[in-house]
């Protein structure tokens, strides 16, 4: 069983007894035990029933539980956590709406069964996984996210700005991981927290060149889906797409900045785990083209690809020398290219910088000097303006 996908018509049988619904569901209790003969159990007690799935996913391998949606507050972590099948578990919102819970696992496990059961008395409800032992390759083989496009379709934000009104380019600045998901993490310092703090003062230089319009996929510590990440770029009208992290490598070393772009293969071992990384939760397929045949789907990416490929070269190349020229050094290979699932709008230049690695003692130490970090802001904010240039100067020679 790979997945289970259960909507509300499970959780509407606390309706149909009587009960009142809020829509938000309170964690009561739980536990995740490992049984005597083999096999592990995730219990849930909630307030109420609600919309809910199951899934398993790869590197690191882990159980996934996503709710319409539960208040986690009183729920203990290490107090749930009974089962050495468990070695991590976190829960939280993880986009406006809806709440997932992950237990990362020591072994290979399938969902053998899952189930919520809705007390017709009171309207509380129970939730059941149990988990048993499998293969690695029939683990691999059944993990993924449920193909149900409209499970975590992104509701159109209110507070998107009509940004192209004002004639200016929009450029949308996606600083990596948040909430639930921390990223990379060194020292009591993470990835999420670092790129957030960049992100808002390079806004800020940004805007104040009166050049941009600039927004953000996230202002705070909160869980945005790759899909929402994208999708948000589509809904404001993006010009430019820069996503920004700054992650930890388990083996070997790397100094200084990097910018990628998407490519189907990556360009080196080091990229392909760092794509593998970034992309663990959710995948995306960059255009909604749902209501198309799949064959003109893939001819229209293509080609807004074959014009837009170009563009976000040339942009990682101008802010390569940017940061070089601001800051006086970058990655030994700073272009390089990954199979980012956030860099795959068809119709936005995209590229994801890596500010550094907190793998690396220096590069922690830059992420936490506002000197170095204004020095960073400054250089690709040259690099920026220099692409424009360049750009404007091409566009008539693009297909029209």
């Amino acid at each position: 069983m790979a997945a289970l996908v259960l909507c509300a018509a499970q959780a509407g049988a606390q309706e149909a007894s009587g009960q009142e619904t809020s829509g938000l569901a309170r964690f009561e209790a739980g536990q995740i035990s490992d049984a005597m003969f083999g096999g592990t159990t995730l219990e849930l007690a909630l307030s109420q029933g609600v919309p809910w799935r199951a899934f398993t996913l790869t590197d690191p391998m882990r159980l996934v539980l996503d709710f319409r949606e539960v208040d986690w507050q009183g729920a203990d972590a290490q107090v749930l956590d009974q089962s050495e099948a468990v070695t991590a578990l976190r829960m939280g919102a993880f986009r406006p709406g809806w709440s997932r819970l992950v237990a990362e696992l020591s072994e290979p496990l399938r969902i053998e069964q899952a189930g919520l059961s809705v007390s017709e008395d009171t309207g509380q409800a129970g939730l059941t996984v149990v988990l048993k032992g499998t293969s690695a390759a029939a683990f691999e083989a059944s993990a993924g996210m449920p193909r149900d496009p409209t499970w975590d379709r992104p509701a159109p934000s209110a507070h998107a700005p009509k940004a192209a009104a004002s004639g200016r380019p929009v450029i949308v600045l996606d600083p990596g991981h948040g909430g639930i998901d921390p990223g990379a993490e060194r020292d009591g310092f993470s990835e999420a927290d670092l790129v957030l703090r960049f992100a808002l003062e390079f806004r800020e230089v940004l805007l104040r060149t009166g050049q941009y319009d600039v927004v953000m996929t996230r202002e705070s510590d909160q869980f945005v889906s790759l899909e929402g990440r994208v999708s948000f770029a589509h809904e404001v009208g993006a010009d430019l797409f820069i996503s920004l992290h700054a992650d930890a490598l388990d083996e070997g070393r790397a100094h200084g900045a990097s910018v990628y772009t998407l490519a189907e293969e990556a360009s080196d071992a080091a990229s392909a785990a760092l794509a593998e990384r970034h992309d663990r939760d959710d995948l995306l397929a960059g255009l909604d083209l749902s209501g198309a045949d799949d064959r003109v789907a893939q001819v229209l990416m293509d080609l807004a690809r074959l014009d837009n490929t170009p563009r976000s070269q040339a942009l990682a190349g101008h802010l390569v020398g940017g940061i070089k020229n601001a800051l006086g050094q970058v990655h030994k290979r700073p272009l390089r290219q990954a199979g980012f699932s956030v860099l795959k709008a068809a119709d936005i230049p995209s590229v994801l910088v890596e500010l550094g690695f907190l793998s690396t003692e220096q590069d922690l130490a830059n992420l936490r000097d506002p000197i170095w970090r204004a020095g960073m802001a400054a250089g690709l904010r040259d690099g920026i303006a220099a692409w424009a240039v360049e750009d404007a100067a091409l566009a008539r020679l693009r297909r029209q």
